[in-house]
């Protein structure tokens, strides 16, 4: 077996402790490093911050640390992407996967060029991905799209429960849940996730030859509480913002022919509009309108009740996944800016004891 690609933990909130895991459990790689925003997960083992065994990889505050590291790879996955701290990765010579950008950049964008550039000097490269925006919005429609022909309409939609995100300072002061719908509509959310659907919307217009209004339709709404909602880690008032809604559009000739869309709820009850998940609970879908139609349903990613995803919750994991699986082929890749678009046909791996030999 050839020797493990050595991999650092850039940030272990919900999706970095997620990728960690899938590190550990990919005979491929190894983990060596592990960077921390808060002072207090610094000098730890890391096993110790995941609360498994020690793994012998201590945790470190110190971005120059981790990046003095002998490492191949990054896993990037910070709340908030920085572009100095990606191009500072990129720069130590380190390739990078990550859910927080990149997935179809515009090379006629100054930040994005910049990335790029850094990496292309420094032999390396940087792969966006994630679940949505990434497999569910690019990866998976554009898959099941050559079933079908004549193709007037492409759909990736998310329905969730956002009670089940263990994040509830992102869930109020982010996503705005919990405030005023004025606050909610004026806060940062919308901005912080078009970065990344605009992204996918163009991926599909570019790679299926859409002719595309230059403008994408951006659209949010929200619903209110009728009542009180028990959530545990803050109050949901009557009046206060319980469901938010997104919608990322591209045109032709002011008609909609792909959606990227987020419906994140406080339950299916006591809600202004009556908003619900259509019977179908939680799920994602992708949905290709042509000769014929086709639909896919994704089910198992969001939890099955609100207590098992405050411990875990799939969609966080499948997040992680999907950026550690892709590691392998990101470090064979010339250097650059990689989507799915470049990179082969990645996979995931068996459990260890059903894993061949080789």
């Amino acid at each position: 077996m050839s020797t493990p690609l050595r991999v650092i933990q850039w940030a272990t909130g919900g999706v970095g402790k997620a990728a960690i895991e899938c590190v550990l459990n990919h005979p491929q790689l190894e983990l060596v490093g592990c960077w921390v925003h808060s002072a207090d997960k610094s000098g730890r083992d890391v096993g110790d911050i995941l609360g498994i065994e020690t793994l012998g990889v201590t945790a470190t505050s110190s971005k120059d640390e981790a990046l003095a590291l002998d490492a191949d790879c990054v896993v990037y996955s910070p709340l908030i992407p920085n572009d100095d701290e990606v191009i500072a990765i990129l720069r130590s010579g380190k390739n990078i996967v990550t859910p927080v950008g990149w997935v179809y950049p515009d090379p006629g964008n100054p930040r994005h060029r910049a990335v790029a550039d850094a990496a292309v000097e420094a032999g390396v490269t940087l792969h966006g991905s994630g679940i949505h925006p990434g497999g569910i919005t690019e990866r998976f429609p554009l898959m099941i799209s050559s079933l079908s022909s004549a193709i007037t309409h492409v759909r990736a939609e998310e329905f969730s429960d956002i009670r089940t995100y263990n994040a509830p300072d992102v869930v109020r002061h982010i996503m705005g849940f919990g405030g005023t719908p004025e606050e909610a509509m004026q806060g940062p959310m919308a901005g912080l996730l078009e970065a990344g659907f605009k992204q996918s919307v163009r991926m599909i217009a570019d790679h299926m030859g859409f002719r595309i209004d230059a403008n994408l339709r951006t659209i949010q709404d929200v619903a209110v509480a009728t009542a009180d909602i028990d959530y545990a880690p803050f109050p949901i008032t009557a009046g206060s913002v319980a469901a938010r809604r997104f919608r990322w559009q591209a045109l032709v000739d002011g008609e909609p022919v792909i959606m990227a869309a987020v419906n994140w709820l406080m339950g299916e009850e006591d809600l202004e509009p009556a908003w619900n998940f259509g019977g179908r609970g939680e799920r994602f879908e992708v949905e290709i309108t042509g000769d014929p139609t086709v639909n896919l349903t994704f089910k198992g990613l969001q939890p099955e009740t609100i207590a098992e995803g405050l411990v875990k919750n799939p969609g966080v994991v499948v997040t992680a996944n999907h950026c550690v699986n892709a590691i392998p082929d990101v470090c064979a890749a010339e250097p650059g800016i990689k989507t799915y678009l470049d990179l082969p046909l990645f996979a995931g791996r068996p459990a260890a004891r059903l894993a061949s030999a080789t």
